[in-house]
């Protein structure tokens, strides 16, 4: 009996060819900058090489066929490419920063509605015009506007207008070993700049410019957040929990909630994903079904179902994950009612072209990565894992079944959620077997209450169901997290372990799918290159020897290394661990592996102010302090200034012969200047944290 003849998957699903070219292309232009005309050229002259070859003789076309399909991978390069191009608002004409200056006012739009934060109010604003010497100048971009909590009498809501007069602020990064990249994240929102505004700093505008369909948006999701609000009559824990699994509305989630969510491998529930759009599809598919005139249409269903859809996703915030959910949804959607089915796989591709072609940026985002990942996980590797087991009782197999799909996600998506969030949930597999059906049953039971709410006495009963059904949910996830081995925490990644250790995981899965020898060696090699990296890291990690002075805002952080111990120096409150700690100094100590802290440490000879780690020589400045004036200048390698000492470089200077002043951000940015003018008048390096990130000093080099 003859072998049945497997189709490639690349003849199946013929928008991965496609998509492809075009993600190279958005890769080349983004981190080589390529001028404009390079990407122009390139597309018209494939364009009309590829519009050129339709024009040969059949015969000559069916020889030269792989020329063709290089020219179109050409031009999708170069089509890649200049979308990513158009898409950086600095390239355009009319964007306020080419011609901005510190004294001009700005007329600004608020994009949104205010977000409360801790100390001030949060808003997106966007440049419509730029006023200079009494001059207007139309323009666009967007800022971050960030108001004290004093200066909002009226308060400003979606579509008002101010005229602001304060000088911007570059949108910078911390610069602290291991943290997030902030600047480029604002960058692939088109965000460069920022400003904090007090009262005396901004005028309210009498006209508005409102867009309908946006303020149609945020008054749905005003009116789903007041039901909510209204009905639900837990805690805080469980309206927030509530909020964002329906509509992805996160500024009422608890940080301690959310991180244990985030332990036990069930995060994805709080955060809108393909999971809600797919359960939404199928509830939406159900009941056009069952209703009367409407089953009978293939096209209304379809204009509804997909309707229902891209609304749902727009209301929840267009995250990459639902976006990618919602276009994926449409191809299948469209297909399924006019029997046109397709590889899945066709469909994810074209899913990502489309998304990535109306935005490119949503390459680099870890919704997006991980949604496609999941999926493409899940549809290779559930069957096959769900094989595993043959299982005769009905409620165990379906048990079975959903472990299966939360392994098979897992497969594709473990190695990058270890680069980017050092962490492996150890106990996922038994919280999505408890949070998968019940947050379902939620969601279901939070869309008949927005359903319902109208209807007397229905909407306080179901909001109590809520209430209590998020409740439980809580109090699982919690206990859960709280066990020791819950979480697997500070695993060291780069890039390069990444990539490895993909390499290992997908040789595996086609030898144990296909028996393909070659692929397993190539895996073992893969692993051994892993493991040789890891040790190389550490050694790197046991001969280390640094000083950082990080950057947290209002504090004094400085850390002492040796090996894998750290001695910290600094505010007691950074001791602590709460959001300071996690946020501003715990992606450097898990990039560098330091997990002991130590209160002494054999290299590190300490004296009031004076401190000698190996052959450096530290003197750290936090109060106004008088010295007497040696008879020769003392030989230093780096003063640290902290807390606004009042004191004065020069006075510095006659006692001290210093390599490297550094100002931490504990100081006010005033004295900050102050200093800086008095270190460049004397010819002095400097080091502003604010300004140029953490400092970071290695002994011995």
């Amino acid at each position: 009996m003859s072998k049945p003849f497997d189709i490639p998957i690349w003849k199946k699903a013929p928008f991965i060819r496609l998509l492809l070219p075009l993600i190279i292309g958005i890769l080349l232009q983004w981190y080589q900058q390529f001028p404009i005309a390079v990407a122009v050229v390139g597309t018209i002259s494939f364009t009309v090489a590829y519009l050129l070859f339709h024009l040969f003789p059949l015969a000559v076309r069916f020889k030269l066929q792989p020329l063709q399909g290089i020219i179109l991978h050409l031009l999708l390069l170069a089509i890649g490419m200049l979308i990513t191009w158009q898409k950086d608002v600095q390239h355009s004409n009319n964007w306020f920063g080419h011609y901005y200056h510190d004294s001009d006012y700005l007329v600004v739009r608020i994009d949104e509605p205010l977000i409360e934060k801790s100390k001030s109010y949060k808003a997106d604003g966007y440049v419509e015009s730029v006023i200079h010497n009494d001059s207007l100048f139309n323009s666009k971009g967007k800022i971050l506007l960030y108001f004290s909590k004093d200066s909002l009498e009226p308060a400003l809501v979606y579509g008002d207008k101010i005229l602001l007069k304060k000088p911007l602020q570059s949108i910078k990064n911390s610069g602290n070993p291991g943290a997030f990249n902030y600047q480029r994240y604002a960058v692939f929102q088109s965000t460069f700049h920022n400003v904090f505004l007090k009262q005396k700093d901004w005028v309210k505008l009498e006209e508005k410019n409102i867009s309908r369909f946006k303020q149609f948006i945020f008054t749905s999701r005003e009116y789903v957040l007041s039901i909510l609000q209204k009905n639900i009559p837990a805690g805080k824990d469980e309206l927030g929990i509530a909020e964002a699994l329906l509509i992805g509305y996160t500024n009422d989630l608890d940080k301690d909630l959310v991180q244990a969510y985030s332990n036990t491998g069930v995060v994805h529930i709080i955060a809108i994903s393909g999971m809600h759009l797919g359960l939404i599809y199928v509830m939406l598919v159900w009941l056009f079904a069952k209703i009367p005139f409407i089953n009978k249409s293939k096209i209304v269903q379809v204009v509804l179902i997909l309707s229902c859809l891209w609304l749902f996703s727009l209301l929840t915030g267009a995250a990459a994950s639902v976006l990618r959910s919602a276009v994926m949804f449409t191809f299948i959607t469209v297909g399924k009612n006019f029997s046109k089915q397709s590889s899945i796989y066709n469909s994810l591709a074209a899913s990502a072209f489309v998304m990535l072609c109306c935005n490119p940026y949503f390459l680099w985002d870890v919704g997006f990565q991980l949604s496609y990942l999941a999926v493409i996980g899940i549809i290779i590797f559930q069957q096959p894992i769900y094989n595993w087991l043959y299982i005769k009782n009905k409620w165990i197999n379906e048990v079975w079944k959903l472990m299966a799909i939360s392994l098979a996600a897992q497969v594709l998506t473990f190695p990058i959620c270890i680069y980017y969030f050092h962490q492996f949930p150890n106990l996922f597999l038994i919280t999505n077997i408890i949070a998968v059906p019940l947050s379902s049953i939620i969601l279901f039971t939070e869309i008949g209450l927005i359903a319902f709410s109208w209807i007397p006495f229905v909407g306080v009963y179901i909001g109590k169901l809520v209430g209590l059904l998020v409740w439980c949910m809580n109090m699982i996830i919690v206990q859960i997290s709280h066990l020791s081995f819950a979480v697997w925490d500070n695993i060291p990644s780069s890039i390069a372990t990444t990539w490895l250790l993909y390499a290992v995981v997908l040789g595996i899965a086609v030898w144990l799918l296909n028996k393909n020898v070659k692929v397993c060696r190539l895996a073992i090699i893969c692993l051994a290159g892993f493991l040789v990296l890891q040790d190389y890291d550490n050694w790197q990690i046991k001969n280390q020897q640094k000083i950082i002075v990080y950057n947290v805002p209002q504090y004094q952080a400085i850390d002492f290394i040796s090996g894998n111990k750290y001695r910290f120096l600094g505010d007691s409150i950074l001791l602590r661990d709460g959001v300071l700690q996690n946020f501003h100094l715990k992606p450097a100590r898990i990039a560098l592996q330091l997990n002991n802290r130590i209160d002494t440490m054999a290299m590190l000879f300490q004296q009031p102010l004076f401190y000698l780690f190996g052959n450096t020589k530290l003197l750290v400045i936090d109060k106004a302090v008088q010295f007497e004036s040696p008879q020769q200048k003392i030989q230093l390698d780096i003063i640290i200034i902290s807390k606004n000492p009042r004191i004065f470089i020069a006075q510095l200077a006659n006692i001290f012969n210093c390599r490297q002043y550094v100002f931490d951000a504990s100081n006010s940015m005033w004295k900050i200047n102050q200093w800086q003018k008095e270190c460049k008048a004397l010819n002095l390096n400097f080091h502003s944290i604010p300004h140029e990130g953490a400092y970071v000093y290695t002994i011995g080099l």
